[in-house]
């Protein structure tokens, strides 16, 4: 440890050079300030859209059908053809690496804004979905009253529904329980036993979710004479199988059933949450490269400035280094001197950059979160405490290097020239 004339001699020289010693350990503060206020919003725009996506299963495929473009086993192309219940169960044995398969069947509509879902003087036009039970480990909602589709309601097709929250607002009086009560799909009675609202608000695969009802997909199948149709499928791989390595799979299964020609691609239309996931957390991975790239090279502009000053500083204590080195005191010892003295400096500035930097990202979103401004592109700014512990390790390597080079040049002063200087 330094003794304290030492540290008023740093003082002073830093004093002697207040400007430009401010001006550098600005450059320091800024560098650090900026990359905090970066990796923050960076962070911000990740948790929006993250959150935006709730617990939607992200490694998961959406499968439908579409026109044939080419002729095979004897019928032509530009035929229409529909899944069906027998494809569950093939596709349930036959790939072992599903996790999830979830039937759904859109309820009729006539492309009008026709209201379609009446109880009493009250009606709206809403998305109708027959879903199963596995539905809701897909693409989950919260259940504000009352209960999701379970497997009892699916095998007795029972005239159950779950309603959005939106739907009760236009169907049920503010204060009304709708449990228990009925509402009239295209002139078909369903017993309400749920309500629910949305996890997630980026995914709206098929219709608003909040302006839908969920009935078992069973009993919309035997309501509009669907037989056992099954408009698309729903699937999520295992866990550590990514679902591009099912999606084949599941297409020739049901190519093959279908009697649809194995080239034909365009025979079935298909989404892969998966690979658009990915590339979400790809962009996220540059973004916060480019964010560190950018805030590390403007750390270094202010450390080179810290480098500059203590060349100053070495040069103004040259009489004080050349009586060190008379009375015996080591290189060793004059370059700790250095480089603590530029540690301290670049600490100094730095930890007020990181402290204001995160100061600022809690004030945005206190502001964010008071105002109701939190959006699915922009929420919670935030640092975590092991970048926090990344940039203060940053600032001592930095505080480090900022010093080699006055160190350095201090200890090729001689003691005799050093006594001599003016």
């Amino acid at each position: 440890m330094f003794d304290i004339d030492h540290w008023k001699e740093i003082f002073s020289s830093l004093k002697k050079n207040k400007w430009r010693t401010f001006f550098t350990a600005f450059g320091v503060f800024w560098g650090i300030f900026m990359l905090i206020i970066m990796v923050g919003s960076g962070k911000g725009l990740q948790n929006g859209v993250m959150t935006g996506m709730g617990d939607f299963a992200t490694n998961s495929m959406f499968v439908w059908s579409q026109s044939t473009t080419k002729a095979y086993k004897g019928y032509k192309e530009g035929r229409r053809f529909s899944f069906d219940n027998e494809d569950t169960r093939v596709l349930k044995n036959e790939i072992k690496d599903i996790q999830y398969l979830a039937p759904r069947v859109r309820g009729y509509s006539d492309g009008s804004n026709s209201q379609n879902v009446v109880r009493g003087l009250e009606a709206g036009n809403f998305n109708i979905f027959g879903d199963a039970p596995v539905w809701n480990k897909i693409d989950p909602v919260q259940m504000l009253q009352g209960r999701f589709i379970n497997e009892i309601d699916v095998k007795k097709k029972r005239k159950v529904a779950i309603i959005g929250e939106q739907v009760k607002k236009v169907l049920f009086k503010k204060d009304e329980n709708p449990l228990g009560e009925y509402v009239r799909i295209q002139g078909v009675y369903f017993q309400v036993v749920g309500v629910f609202k949305p996890l997630n608000d980026n995914i709206n695969f098929g219709g608003d979710k909040n302006q839908s009802l969920f009935v078992p997909y069973t009993t919309l199948q035997q309501v509009y004479n669907y037989g056992n149709t099954v408009h698309w499928f729903a699937v999520t791989a295992q866990p550590d199988t990514p679902v591009k390595a099912i999606e084949d799979e599941v297409l020739g299964i049901l190519a093959k059933r279908h009697s649809v020609h194995p080239e034909d691609k365009e025979a079935f239309g298909y989404f892969n949450l998966g690979e658009q996931f990915a590339q979400i957390s790809g962009l996220f991975s540059g973004i916060d490269l480019l964010i560190w790239i950018v805030g590390t090279g403007t750390l270094l502009a202010g450390v080179i400035g810290i480098s500059n000053i203590m060349l100053v500083i070495v040069k103004e204590r040259t009489q004080e280094i050349g009586v060190q080195r008379a009375l015996g005191a080591t290189p060793r010892k004059i370059i700790s001197q250095v480089v603590t003295e530029s540690v301290v400096l670049t600490t100094f500035a730095g930890y007020a950059g990181l402290v204001i930097g995160v100061g600022i990202l809690e004030i945005i979103n206190y502001a964010l979160t008071s105002q109701g401004a939190e959006s699915n592109s922009f929420r919670n700014p935030e640092i975590s405490f092991s970048i926090a512990v990344t940039a203060l390790i940053i600032l001592i390597i930095s505080g480090m290097m900022a010093g080699i080079i006055p160190a350095k040049k201090a200890i090729r002063i001689k003691p005799i020239d050093a006594l001599r200087d003016e």
